[in-house]
């Protein structure tokens, strides 16, 4: 039940209404913002009423603006009524029928770097804000918004929509209260430099500046975030958390990295949170992190006192975070900023600080491009997030993921990415559970070498240097034949595998292209 502690004045209690009232708000073609990262701080109960009023015959097929992915009462339950016209900045491949209708394009997606999309609403290159809906932890009296623990885009959401419908949610801990640092830039030509110089700085407010008379209504809320926990490491993934601190301690013994350790930043999932899991056990003391998501590691890692300062847009709630932070909030309130997304993003303060950027592509070329989004270069798999923000910017970037994946069937390696997020003049170390490949300062064909020897898997490397050998043949200055560049990518459309097949059953021999 609502009570003072989370409306702070009187006056915020006549702006309480049902969600099925919030939810007429909301009509056909609007532009609808919402709270959120990953999916953290994400409102339920009014998407949840619109998505039952749409099934019931409600016309309405909105636009979704938001900081990242967020939870299935928005995605999963919208795209399941036809709710969703289109989608901005990112979207993750979990909720199954949106990502079924951006995919046979159903519904329109605009894949982003999430640094850009705050400040492109800001300079109004996309429309209105028709509705902005946020879930807080509180609201205080002068009708600044205390959130959760997802800051996203909610503070440029809240400052351009034309109407606002807040979520108290009473399941967030008002403990929260303290942690964020809302700063908003301005807009050119009046922008100034982000003042953030160490990892910790705050240069802004813990609260969303809003107005009491912008807030159109107020709905209680109490379902928590839909985050579960993260999976074990496996033994790939230990081996490349391995290979990353050996790594990480060669680049100190030669100069390149001071003794203490420049701030981190780390992607999302299993293998990013596994690979940064593996700082525990290393040398490394008083680490910090300067990223966007915080994820179930970093806790542990402020628990057992190896990371002393963590800033971020948002940490996920997974039962098990949930459970740390509850144990002792003081610790993790006094140790972690959360930040709007487009300055957790910002390249200039990435490039201030030196961050070392730590990501998970789904492949990699021999050259050093990277796919992180499309699966056989069509379908989407995820949005680019803020994986080219950090490692456009960063002082190092780091690429890790396992050499192979479904069963050994699919080499992580090859000779061209079917998608390119990320080009060889942006990529600097590629780590997989085989090897190290640092290819600063390599020229494409020496790069190709390290790549396959360093990072494929052995089941693979004869098939990627046949390959090199082949695309040597048409001469220039990065060998690419583009008759066979996907010859195994080919292969596993047809086959299953991108594994050469016997003679008798291959339709894609590489040894055929010596013969002519």
């Amino acid at each position: 039940m609502l009570d003072a502690t989370r409306l702070r004045t009187p006056c915020l209690f006549d702006k309480i209404v049902s969600a099925d009232e919030a939810a007429t708000l909301i009509t056909d073609g609007m532009n609808v913002g919402v709270s959120g990262f990953t999916p953290s701080g994400y409102p339920k109960k009014t998407t949840l009423a619109l998505a039952k009023a749409i099934k019931a015959g409600k016309k309405c097929r909105i636009n979704i603006w938001s900081g990242a992915s967020v939870g299935p009462e928005i995605e999963e339950a919208l795209a399941e009524v036809g709710g969703i016209s289109g989608r901005m900045p990112y979207y993750a491949a979990s909720n199954k029928t949106l990502s079924r209708q951006i995919n046979t394009g159903i519904v329109t997606y605009i894949d982003q770097h999430l640094s850009h999309f705050a400040q492109q609403i800001d300079y109004g290159f996309y429309g209105d804000v028709d509705v902005a809906i946020v879930e807080a932890a509180a609201i205080n009296a002068d009708g600044s918004i205390v959130l959760g623990p997802g800051v996203g885009n909610t503070p440029m959401l809240v400052k351009h929509a034309k109407k606002i419908i807040v979520e108290v949610n009473t399941s967030i801990p008002l403990t929260l209260e303290g942690m964020h640092d809302i700063y908003i830039c301005s807009k050119p030509p009046e922008r100034t430099e982000i003042p953030i110089y160490h990892v910790g700085d705050r240069i802004g407010s813990p609260y969303v500046s809003c107005g009491l008379d912008r807030i159109t209504c107020i709905v209680e809320s109490d379902i928590v975030d839909h985050v579960r926990n993260l999976s074990a490491p496996d033994e790939a993934s230990k081996k490349i958390a391995a290979n990353l601190v050996d790594f990480l301690e060669h680049e100190q013994r030669h100069g390149r990295l001071p003794q203490q350790m420049l701030p981190l930043q780390s992607g999302v999932g299993s293998i990013a949170n596994a690979v940064l899991m593996g700082l525990a056990e290393s040398k490394f003391e008083n680490l910090t992190m300067y990223s966007e998501i915080l994820q179930d590691s970093v806790f542990k890692l402020i628990k057992c006192g190896k990371v002393t300062q963590a800033s971020g847009c948002a940490f996920t709630p997974s039962p098990t975070v949930w459970e740390m932070y509850k144990e002792d909030p003081e610790l993790y309130r006094n140790r972690i900023v959360l930040r709007p997304l487009d300055i957790s993003n910002n390249p200039e303060v990435i490039r201030r600080l030196g961050v070392i950027s730590m990501n998970t592509p789904l492949e990699f070329d021999i050259y050093g491009q990277a796919n992180s989004t499309h699966v056989m270069g069509n379908r989407m798999m995820n949005g680019i997030g803020g994986s080219g923000d950090y490692m456009r910017n960063g002082y190092l970037t780091i690429f890790s993921t396992p050499s192979t994946a479904k069963g050994g069937n699919i080499s992580s390696v090859v000779p061209m990415v079917s998608h390119a997020d990320h080009t060889e003049h942006d990529t600097m170390v590629f780590i997989t559970e085989q090897g190290v490949a640092d290819i600063r300062g390599l020229s494409p064909l020496k790069r190709a070498k390290l790549i396959i020897e360093k990072c494929a898997h052995p089941n693979f490397r004869e098939q990627l240097y046949d390959y090199l050998k082949m695309a040597q043949r048409k001469n220039g200055h990065e060998p690419v034949d583009l008759e066979h560049a996907f010859d195994m990518h080919i292969a596993l459309e047809k086959t299953g595998t991108m594994k050469e097949q016997s003679k008798e059953e291959n339709h894609y021999d590489y040894t055929r292209r010596f013969t002519a």
